[in-house]
């Protein structure tokens, strides 16, 4: 990859994605997996073979704890 912040999901072959078990069943989700180098990969569910976003640990730790403090609740529906 020349890009690590963008790719596709095509080019990580040998990846183990997972998503939330709070996603609902129509799929409608967002998956990660964990990349050998240490970083994380982002994807759309109903895109797999799609755009694939990469963060670094502490972008993703970052991303987590706003999560879970509350930071981001007005976006959610």
């Amino acid at each position: 990859m020349t890009d690590m912040t963008q790719t596709t999901a095509a080019r990580l072959s040998g990846v183990g994605w997972r998503k939330s078990t709070f996603s609902n069943p129509s799929g409608n989700c967002v998956e990660l997996a964990e990349l050998a180098n240490g970083l994380v990969a982002v994807r759309n569910s109903r895109d797999p073979e799609g755009a694939v976003l990469v963060y670094t640990r502490p972008e993703i730790d970052a991303f987590l704890s706003g999560a879970k403090s509350g930071e981001f609740d007005d976006l959610a529906l």
